[in-house]
């Protein structure tokens, strides 16, 4: 057993475990599997409002192209392989194993960036909404390595803090995620940050109860509130936990957007339809990238 592993007695935080209300496998397209988007789960969870699994090859793996975001931040949490990244603040390179991008697109950024190298990537890229006072405010980007990163017990902190570990990563206050392993019998307690009354996790590796069993390829809601939830894993397990004051604002959504009303949102649109326009007039988009539209984010 783990030096993280505790006793019954030690894990058991409550009488009244916390219950889960919700759980999904999402939707899958190809590697890419959609476990929340900003039109269903993530009303429940915001500011976590989109989250992605991947699992591909690299050989296999889809392109993506220059496309735009503002009103939100993403984070990328490469778990296995690497991933490149290239983006209109001019910032480009290669995230390896264990690394996270931090992208703040708030008033407008186009960006690309898919699968390197020749190992499976695996990895989540979770949408945070922003507040008001950051949604339109200047991009801001970080790229950082597995060792830029500190531990509390089996959960490393990927943003936010946890148990006297900060992260570096400049997210908004009131929210925290963390990259968690446990071995086979480990027993874990997590107690959310004051205020703390939206709780998620999602699974890539094995089965954990808490107490109900929840299986890799799934994403779990808790019942809101701030108490303790536990975990014991049935195997070796990894997840990613998310937990946050929840977003007090209305989620209204365009294209890769995500803002708190109809005017931010609109000058959010119009900011990235300015960026466009210059990356085709320096020959970085083709004329339909400018016009044609994907799906809103409520519905993607």
């Amino acid at each position: 057993m783990s030096t993280h592993a505790t006793s019954a007695r030690q894990a058991r935080a409550d009488d009244t475990p916390r219950p889960i209300a919700l759980r999904t496998r999402g939707r899958s397209h190809g590697p890419i599997t959609r476990l929340v988007s900003p039109g269903d789960v993530g009303r429940l969870i915001k500011p976590f409002v989109f989250l992605d699994y991947f699992d591909a090859d690299p050989a296999d793996a889809p392109a993506f192209g220059y496309h735009p975001h503002s009103g939100i931040a993403t984070l990328t949490l490469i778990l296995s392989g690497e991933a490149f990244y290239k983006e209109t603040t001019e910032r480009e390179g290669v995230i390896a194993a264990g690394g996270v991008e931090w992208m703040r697109a708030s008033s407008g950024v186009w960006h690309t960036g898919g699968m390197s190298g020749t190992a499976r990537t695996k990895g989540f890229q979770l949408w945070v909404a922003m507040p008001p006072e950051l949604e339109l405010a200047e991009p801001d980007s970080q790229y950082l390595g597995a060792s830029d990163f500190h531990f509390a017990g089996p959960a490393r902190v990927v943003a936010g803090e946890y148990e006297g570990a900060k992260s570096i990563v400049r997210t908004p206050a009131g929210m925290t995620y963390l990259d968690v392993r446990l071995k086979a019998g480990e027993r874990w307690v997590y107690q959310p940050p004051k205020n703390h009354d939206v709780a998620w996790i999602a699974l890539h590796q094995g089965t954990v109860r808490t107490p109900a069993a929840v299986f890799a390829g799934e994403a779990a809601v808790f019942a809101e509130g701030n108490a303790a939830i536990e975990f014991e894993a049935v195997t070796d397990t990894g997840f990613v936990l998310g937990s946050a004051v929840k977003h007090p604002h209305d989620l209204v959504t365009g294209y890769y957007s995500v803002h708190t009303s109809a005017d931010a949102l609109r000058q959010g649109e119009l900011n990235i339809a300015t960026i466009g326009r210059r990356l085709h007039n320096q020959g970085v988009l083709q004329p339909a990238a400018q016009v044609r539209k994907p799906a809103p984010a409520s519905q993607s």
